[in-house]
């Protein structure tokens, strides 16, 4: 019980300047949440929770929780331009990007692609080698068949679309260091435009989830570490007021609730033709309403930023980026190889028994194999690789 006391004293601090702690639970929260959403699309199990009710809607819309990965990708990114000084160097980010990217996507696609080909997933040569080019030079979303149709590893979209980011992110820090609003503005409407084009599509698939797509989302986690960065330096380094604190934990409340509504809404949509509609009409929306959660989680009471940031959660940041990249071909492989056993050939149609052991067993051999690449693999040769380019500087 002490020390749960002491821990609670702590967060009763502002959070570290190079390390908000509830950033974790809220990485892990969302990471998660997409993760059920594909392992629901294996096993159909929509469970119902005492006083909470179903939570059906919450696995319908997990998909959108990718907007909320990118949206914590703009904040991270932009939160050292609020410090003052000089801003990174265009080579440094690019660097730091590829060693913390690079291993990790090899590890994942290159394995994969050559089970594919000798399984004969390929229909013919020429695509199995746009499919590996693709990939590596991230830009499998651009072409309907790699996107749609590859047999490899189909989560990795959302790592083509960061990778897209980060070439233009440095200048738009910059822009944006210099003149928020207006370059807020422009990543704004230069978003708005694009989804408003797709908007007017009958099959949006191939425009929706585009990087133009998703600067808007990019743009509001800027705002968001502008904002959190002027709070503060207001607030100083010193305990927070309890009133504070507490408004703003109110205001996180309000926030989950809009998001709540939000994800209901894309999950019974009966306004837009399609999902994908109503994720355009809705993507901003989303993003506005999780970049004051961001900020009102930070600054809130040390009971909530225990409950999103403690050791559990931190560790389940530390593994998220594997769990992403792998998650969805573990489900499928188990799947396959009908793991767990189930009593019927079709366990996913009701089997409700097979359907609580699948998830379960998903999810943990999803953990499992994500920690060990982390602190075996991603984290060794992250060390290795910034160590020679130090050396070579």
């Amino acid at each position: 019980m002490e020390n749960v006391t002491l821990r609670l004293r702590a967060y009763s601090l502002p959070p570290d300047e190079k390390r908000i702690d509830v950033l974790d639970g809220i990485r892990a929260l969302m990471i998660l949440l997409v993760g059920w959403f594909h392992i629901w699309q294996q096993g159909w199990l929509s469970p119902t929770l005492p006083w909470v009710g179903s939570l059906d809607f919450l696995l319908r819309s997990g998909y959108m929780w990718v907007d909320g990965m990118l949206l914590l990708s703009g904040f991270l990114l932009y939160l050292p331009y609020t410090a003052g000084g000089k801003a990174p160097s265009v080579l440094a980010f690019y660097k730091r990007r590829l060693i913390r990217i690079l291993p990790s996507y090899l590890l994942c696609i290159l394995p994969i692609f050559v089970i594919c080909v000798f399984q004969g997933k390929y229909p013919d040569a020429s695509f199995a080698v746009k499919d590996i080019l693709t990939h590596l030079t991230f830009t499998q979303t651009l072409f309907r068949d790699t996107y749609f149709s590859s047999p490899s590893n189909g989560a990795l979209w959302t790592v083509a679309v960061e990778m897209q980011f980060y070439l233009i992110f440095p200048f738009l820090a910059r822009a944006f260091r210099k003149k928020p609003a207006v370059t807020f503005l422009c990543m704004a409407l230069a978003a708005f435009g694009f989804r408003y084009y797709a908007f007017r599509l009958d099959d949006p698939s191939m425009f929706f989830n585009q990087m133009p797509a998703f600067l808007d989302v990019y743009a509001c986690g800027f705002a968001a570490a502008n904002v959190y960065a002027a709070l503060r330096r207001r607030l100083g380094s010193k305990k927070w007021d309890r009133a504070i604190r507490l408004l703003f934990t109110v205001l996180f409340v309000v926030c989950v609730c809009q998001l709540i509504q939000i994800c209901r809404g894309q999950a019974y949509d009966p306004v837009y033709g399609s999902t994908q509609h109503g994720q355009l009409a809705r993507r901003f929306p989303l993003a506005a309403a999780l970049g004051c959660a961001l900020v009102c989680a930070a600054c809130s009471l040390p009971s909530l930023r225990f409950a999103l940031g403690n050791p559990l959660m931190r560790f389940l940041a530390s593994v998220s980026f594997q769990f992403y990249i792998w998650h969805q071909l573990i489900a499928v492989q188990l799947k396959a190889w009908h793991f767990p056993p189930s009593a019927s050939d079709t366990p996913w149609m009701g089997e409700y028994g097979w359907q609580v052991r699948y998830t379960l067993v998903c999810f943990a051999a999803a953990l499992i194999w994500a920690a060990l690449i982390t602190y075996l693999f991603e984290r060794p040769i992250a060390r290795a690789l910034r160590r020679k380019t130090k050396a070579e500087q």
